[in-house]
């Protein structure tokens, strides 16, 4: 491969939540792995916040047993995109040498506008957001050396479209790179309004005749968004494109 991915054979993507992975990098997950490289997913949090589209999984809002359902959307989603996974972020390798596990939690949002989403106003003592960003970095970093990765990729610097959970995890996934040392790559989605996305150093991929391989990946997640088309309808009804057309840009 050229351009980010030249000379990389093992790359590690670095999201908040179950179906992260796949609304926001799944066409280029599949992408490189189809193209021989290895690819794994590293979560933070098991979405325990996370809404549930109306329907007979609705039940499972608010219940323990949403996150355990959100794993295993997670772990099919993963194996159809080929990537190796899942991996949480406390958990062993994904955990500093020496500390006891840990488990991260959905620190949960609130949409500022219909497109833009900013922090909740009650995230506990456990989520994600309320963790140093140090110590889950050194989790992350401990990763990437058992799995000898060539590169990080994660969120931008505002998360994609503001989630405080995104944004923790793009200043984690660029300590954590400093921490190996290794590059550091963020994600470029076309923005959810409809503007032009930027262009300076960011390489673009046209994945656009990619949307039938990835509809099993996005099916998986049924309990968080339904797919109408070329659009995800997520559980409070935001409806957005699908991101079959990816940039990455890697940060210095």
């Amino acid at each position: 491969m050229t351009g980010v991915f030249e000379g990389v054979r093992r790359v590690v993507f670095a999201h908040a939540h179950p179906d992260d992975e796949t609304l926001a990098t799944g066409a280029l997950i599949q992408h490189l792995t189809r193209h021989d490289v290895a690819v794994a997913v590293v979560t933070a949090t098991r979405g325990e916040r996370g809404g549930v589209v109306p329907g007979p999984l609705e039940a499972l809002a608010g219940t323990p047993e949403l996150d355990v359902h959100r794993v295993g959307e997670l772990t099919a989603a993963l194996r159809a995109l080929g990537a190796e996974g899942p991996f949480f972020l406390g958990d062993p390798p994904a955990r500093a040498t020496g500390l006891a596990p840990r488990r991260y939690t959905d620190s949960g949002m609130r949409w500022v506008t219909p497109s833009v989403a900013g922090p909740g106003d009650d995230a506990g003592p456990d989520a994600f957001t309320s963790a140093p960003p140090d110590e889950a970095a050194a989790d992350l970093a401990s990763f990437l050396t058992w799995w000898r990765a060539d590169l990080v990729i994660s969120y931008e610097s505002d998360g994609g479209y503001g989630h405080p959970d995104h944004v923790h995890m793009h200043h984690v996934a660029r300590r954590a790179a400093e921490r190996v040392p290794l590059p550091f790559a963020e994600v470029v989605s076309i923005p959810r309004d409809g503007t032009a996305p930027p262009q300076h150093g960011v390489e673009w991929f046209d994945l656009t005749d990619r949307y039938d391989q990835l509809l099993p990946a996005l099916l998986a997640h049924a309990s968080q968004f339904t797919v109408t088309g070329r659009d995800a309808v997520h559980s409070g009804g935001q409806r957005e494109p699908l991101q079959l057309r990816t940039g990455v840009r890697l940060k210095a």
